[in-house]
Parts: C-alpha cells; structure tokens; sequence
C-alpha cells in the first residue's frame, strides 16, 4: 500500500485543450506497470473540451452539476452526477459544462505504448455546443 499526500496543486486547463475555465486537480497516475491515469476534472459553466480521442478509450464520472458530451456524428447528450460515460479508443468526442451549471467529473484513461493518453483536436464551436442546449 502507498499512501500519497495531497502536494500537487489544481491545474488550469490549457487554452489549447479548453474553452472556458477548467480546472484539473490529478487523482491517479500511472506506476510501475500501470498505464491507468484519472483526473477530477472541474468545469465552469460554459466551458468544454475541444475534439479528442483516446487511444485505449475513456470514462467519464460525473460527480457534480450539469453537463454535456458528444461523440462525432451523434447527438449532444445531457449528463448528470452519477452518470458514466465511455468513449471508445479513438471515437472523436468533447464534454463539458451546461450553459448554466458547473460541471465536474472524474476522468479516467490508460496510455498506450508511446505513453500518449490522448489526441487533441479543434476546438468545439459554439454553435455546435448549442445544439444540445
């Protein structure tokens, strides 16, 4: 068993990764022979990823507010404390905030060979973040 203290600060997410204010606090990361990372993820209202994947898929748990999601091609979905939802490795999808609420989630992924545990893409639109408000 390893017990580690709480010494890494919250995080801002990047402006390249981001719309809107996000903040990441880290929850696990990967040691030894493990490749599995997580991270609570805390948006303000409004703000989203931009397009990504994952090479080996990820889940996301909602803990707090409101939020959306979205794979590519398909509807914006509304998501809500205890939800999980799973993005198959390399399915193209952004989640994020509701206009309104704030937004937190657990996110959870494994790296692969080139220890690489995401892709990003552009960033979401606001008309393509409205479609589902």
């Amino acid at each position: 068993m390893k017990v580690t203290r709480s010494s890494i600060d919250t995080q801002k997410g990047p402006g390249d990764w981001f719309t809107g204010d996000v903040y990441i606090d880290a929850v696990a990361a990967p040691e030894g022979p493990s490749t599995f990372a997580a991270a609570n993820v805390h948006f303000t209202p409004g703000a989203r990823t931009a397009w990504h994947t994952h090479p080996l898929g990820q889940t996301i748990f909602v803990t707090e507010g409101v939020g959306l999601c979205q794979s590519e091609g398909g509807p914006v979905e509304v998501i809500r404390p205890g939800d999980r939802v799973f993005f198959e490795p390399g399915e193209n999808h952004w989640h994020g905030a509701a206009p309104n609420r704030f937004m937190v989630h657990v996110a959870m992924q494994q790296s692969d060979e080139s220890g690489s545990v995401v892709t990003w893409g552009r960033h979401v639109t606001d008309e393509e973040y409205s479609s589902g408000s």
